[in-house]
């Protein structure tokens, strides 16, 4: 580990190397320009430190959590868990979700199947495979069609444990999910939720291999590291473990956003209660495979966070509680200025490097976050032992990949902001779990 991170923060002084020789350019004699040129090194610079302290406090995380393990578990004490599948139309990959739950290696468990009126068999499938042997349960419910967020307030409502796993109908989850995730619950009363990791299934052509890049870095650094504090600020769909108690106390879910588990995760946070992340809870899942899906899906994303961020806006500046605070800042950064920043150093720094014959600008600009990405995956694929062939992808994912989802955040971010209309953007699944 202590050699990964040198390894790292060498790789981080190399772009702040290159960072520091982009002010060594000729100087400019246009204000504007001058003064976008330091607006877009700052901003850099800033980003180069957030990778830093991201590996740092992931790092400081995997050290905590590697004497939890779960050798001495007491299956006595395990409590009852409710696992959910929210669905709809899901025939193609509901059979092999339910197999991934009911072979949990947890002692006591019931698995509730949600139908949210299907027009397909996923109903008819899921029913199919009832059973109840006593400490294992299978039951599947059906109500009409009103969304995912009133799908799972229903299983809530007819869940018998205290503590409930929410499981997309598209994913399945590693055999000890439970086992692992539970034991956070034990050693802290103001844990409301532990998220898991999400990996993709269907890594087979150029943008699937892009996004399992995307997902292992963004869970294992991102939320890794931000669990060190207990604050990972959205519990993915996939695959997160809460505490019943407390997401009523909280409201449950809410139908005003297109991400309800980021609105739900901004409503613990904001009571006080904290978020934790188990980085070998595994959630596979199929990702879009075209790039007219993932810009479908990207956009319904990045609306439903601005809409979770516009909805708990009042905590942006109630710094009597600056833990929300931070939280919501960090998201503006991340889902707002970042992308709107970063399209914009693309098209200055291609400018200055072709108008004013700065071409040497424009190579260490690419240089500066290749370098980042390349780091940052061989940290998160060293850690996650996931397939090293995702490297090769780091050399153009930030040219291409980042891009093309960068331009969807913002137009998107466009249309939440004048109200243009959009419906949820369900994505045909291939059944490739």
């Amino acid at each position: 580990m202590i050699k990964l991170f040198l390894s790292y923060t060498l790789l981080l002084g190399l772009a702040i190397y290159f960072l520091k020789d982009m002010t060594n350019m000729p100087d400019l004699n246009n204000p504007w320009i001058k003064s976008s040129a330091y607006l877009i090194l700052i901003f850099s610079l800033f980003v180069i430190v957030r990778y830093f302290l991201l590996l740092l406090f992931s790092m400081l995380n995997l050290r905590k959590n590697l004497k939890n393990n779960y050798e001495n578990f007491d299956e006595d004490k395990a409590p009852f868990i409710s696992i959910l599948v929210p669905c709809f139309n899901e025939e193609k990959t509901i059979k092999n979700s339910i197999k991934s739950l009911i072979e949990q290696n947890y002692p006591r468990f019931e698995v509730i199947v949600i139908d949210d009126g299907s027009s397909d068999n996923t109903y008819l499938i899921a029913k199919s495979m009832e059973f109840n042997d006593g400490n294992k349960r299978l039951r599947v419910l059906t109500k009409k069609n009103a969304g995912k967020a009133l799908a799972l307030n229903y299983g809530i409502s007819k869940a018998k444990g205290d503590y409930f796993l929410v499981v997309d109908a598209d994913s399945k989850i590693s055999k000890d999910s439970l086992k692992l995730m539970i034991r956070y619950f034990e050693k802290d009363e103001k844990l409301a939720a532990v998220a898991g990791s999400v990996y993709v299934t269907n890594s087979e052509n150029l943008w699937t291999n892009l996004q399992a890049l995307e997902y292992v870095q963004g869970l294992n650094l991102v939320r890794n590291g931000q669990a060190y504090f207990k604050l990972v600020n959205i519990v993915p769909g996939p695959i997160g473990l809460f505490k019943k108690d407390a997401v009523i106390k909280t409201g449950l879910y809410t139908t005003d956003t297109f991400a309800e588990d980021c609105d739900l995760t901004l409503s613990l946070i904001a009571k006080g209660y904290k978020i934790e992340y188990e980085i070998d809870a595994v959630s596979y899942t199929e990702a879009p495979e075209s790039i007219v899906d993932l810009i479908k899906q990207r956009y319904r994303w990045t609306r439903g966070i601005l809409q979770a961020i516009l909805k708990h806006k009042v905590r942006l500046f109630d710094f009597s509680e600056p833990t929300i605070a931070f939280v919501m800042w960090y998201m503006v950064f991340e889902s707002i200025l970042w992308p709107i920043v970063s399209i914009f150093a693309n098209f200055f720094i291609i400018f200055v490097a072709f108008s004013v014959d700065q071409t040497k600008m424009l190579i260490y600009w690419w240089i500066i976050f290749t370098i980042l990405d390349i780091s940052a995956s061989i940290y998160c694929l060293s850690v996650t032992k996931e397939n090293m062939k995702l490297l090769l992808y780091s050399l153009y994912y930030r040219l291409i990949f980042v891009n093309i989802t960068n331009i969807a955040k913002v137009l998107s971010s466009f249309e939440e902001v004048f109200g243009i209309e959009m419906n949820w953007g369900k994505i045909e699944r291939k059944g490739k779990i």
